[in-house]
């Protein structure tokens, strides 16, 4: 039942049972035809986008990876994931039917009615593995984000077969298949660049144990200077490979800190970005970098991250053959899902995650 037009959402309560509870989310919001922000996503001022700190004239980094084996290519992917904590790449090894078939899948997904996709919230799914939500933590927040989530958390083809939304199934997982061959690349030439030259089964089970696809769904917003798609933030992960439309709206903290740089959409490629995870692994030479994602008055936007993470139960710390080489280390043992959960508890606030992982 949605809320009457004149004042629909004063009572937050009502807002959130009709964008939470019933499943709606920020998607039965926009599609109400509002024409103004409820008040409960209104971001205080600080967490606006200022579009005058945006340089327009810088870009991160572009990467051809068809030689993903030429120095120069090496030698690129080392130095943007040091300096820049985000570049793109272009001709990679995913077919771009297989992205072209999961941005189909997502909207399909978020086509769905809402009492459908609320079999996957918090409350209805049958695995924490799964689940459907809206904005990041909304317990936790001051103010909400304009955004709704599909989140898909790997654990074998059977589960997935089992448990994940049919619609988007097969897609998704085809998505993970084939951007396993582009990980293993990165992976290898990252921790070349470390001088780790060789990558064994813990290895590359602390670097890749596990994986998770989210589906966003960025709807059309009513005053979109007055919130965000997604807050400030860095993310968990080892790296994290994000597949966008063509909309755009994703902005990245330039190096001189104050200032934000566009990530332009550019048709089939890949945006890969360093997540807390090698960053504390590297003991700081690759960085994660914080970032963000406007809202939009004029259009919907998608895009579909893999989040690549150690396992839960692994530790993550300055990998020993970094100490082992004389560096002093700049970050303790610390449990990945520990780490995770100290993210997820809180509102989206810049780079302060990693700071639990400090000495």
């Amino acid at each position: 039942m949605a809320p009457s037009l004149s004042e629909p959402f004063s009572d937050s309560s009502v807002l959130i049972d009709f964008v939470i509870n019933q499943g709606n989310g920020v998607k039965g919001l926009s599609e109400m035809g509002l024409k103004a922000l409820p008040k409960q996503y209104i971001q205080p001022l600080e967490e606006r986008m200022c579009m005058t700190n945006v340089q327009a004239q810088e870009s991160i980094p572009i990467i051809d990876m068809s030689n993903p084996n030429d120095p120069e290519v090496e030698k690129s992917i080392c130095e943007a994931a040091s300096k820049w904590g985000f570049f793109q790449i272009v001709n990679h090894d995913v077919p771009v039917e297989v992205l072209e078939n999961v941005k189909n899948a997502t909207y399909k997904f978020f086509g769905l009615a809402a009492e459908v996709k609320n079999k996957y919230s918090k409350e209805h799914s049958l695995s924490n593995n799964v689940r459907f939500g809206t904005s990041f933590t909304p317990q936790a927040e001051k103010a909400l984000e304009w955004k709704d989530y599909l989140s898909l958390f790997y654990v074998s083809e059977e589960e997935a077969f089992a448990l994940w939304p049919s619609v988007c199934r097969e897609q998704v997982l085809d998505y993970m298949r084939k951007s396993e061959v582009v990980i293993k690349q990165l992976l290898k030439v990252l921790m070349k660049g470390l001088n780790v030259n060789e990558i064994d089964e813990t290895k590359e089970s602390l670097l890749m144990g596990s994986m998770r696809a989210n589906l966003n769904y960025y709807p059309k917003c009513p005053n979109p200077e007055l919130t965000v798609g997604v807050g400030r933030h860095s993310d968990v992960s080892t790296l994290t490979i994000l597949l966008q439309d063509e909309i755009g709206g994703l902005f990245v903290r330039g190096n001189d800190g104050d200032n934000w740089i566009h990530v332009p959409p550019i048709k089939g490629s890949l945006v890969i970005n360093v997540g807390d995870a090698l960053q504390i692994m590297s003991n700081g030479k690759y960085k994660s970098v914080e970032h963000r994602v406007v809202a939009n008055g004029s259009n919907n936007r998608i895009s579909v991250p893999i989040f690549v993470n150690p396992r839960p139960s692994d530790m993550i710390g300055s990998l020993p053959e970094l100490i082992e080489n004389g560096e002093k280390p700049i970050y303790k043992q610390v449990l990945y899902s520990d780490y995770v959960k100290h993210f997820f508890r809180k509102a989206h606030d810049g780079k302060k995650t990693v700071a639990f992982a400090e000495l």
